[in-house]
């Protein structure tokens, strides 16, 4: 009872952690999409441009974190669940959940562009000094909606990893009525 009760907090944790970063990473991007670099600071000398750094850098560097943690404990959370003890008199077989492994590489494809998209906006970012620029010495500005997008690609990655959790954790119909018979039986 012990055991099953500290699970149950394991779980929680685990869950609160994935959610609260996720929620960080999300609120992170949206800011940075407002505190992004706009056309109008922009400065030209002849050929050689110059673009303040801006907020969007730091708030763009803690929404990659934050979504790197959400992610990762997102898979601790389902390699956990898949290396709990089996119970006792469950009678079991292992099953081929082929909808936890879709969901699971869905998630891990969102969860990589999300990171490219964010970490390539979060380096434009960064302040572009006159001469150097972000490449070859030419400034760039982050398009509008390329943070916004990348929230909505974290989200997906996330729902994503906690759906296919859900799938592995669930036990099936047949595996419950055969535990209820055995109880029964006895």
């Amino acid at each position: 009872m012990h055991m099953e009760t500290l699970n149950q907090y394991s779980f929680a944790l685990f869950l609160s952690v994935i959610i609260t970063s996720a929620l960080v990473s999300v609120a992170s991007c949206l800011a940075a999409e407002f505190k992004k670099s706009k056309k109008d600071d922009l400065r030209l000398d002849g050929k050689l441009c110059y673009l303040p750094g801006t907020a969007a850098f730091q708030l763009g560097v803690a929404a990659v974190i934050s979504l790197c943690i959400a992610q990762l404990f997102g898979m601790l959370l389902i390699i956990c669940r898949k290396l709990r003890p089996a119970e006792r008199d469950s009678g079991c077989k292992l099953r081929k959940p082929t909808a936890s492994y879709i969901l699971l590489i869905f998630s891990w494809i969102s969860f990589g562009i999300a990171v490219i998209l964010m970490s390539g906006a979060t380096s434009m970012s960064r302040g572009q000094p006159f001469g150097e620029g972000w490449l070859d010495g030419e400034c760039y500005l982050v398009k509008d909606g390329v943070y916004v997008g990348s929230a909505v690609l974290g989200l997906l990655a996330l729902g994503s990893t906690l759906g296919s959790a859900a799938i592995t954790m669930t036990p099936r119909k047949a595996e419950e009525n055969r535990r209820v018979h055995a109880q029964l039986d006895n």
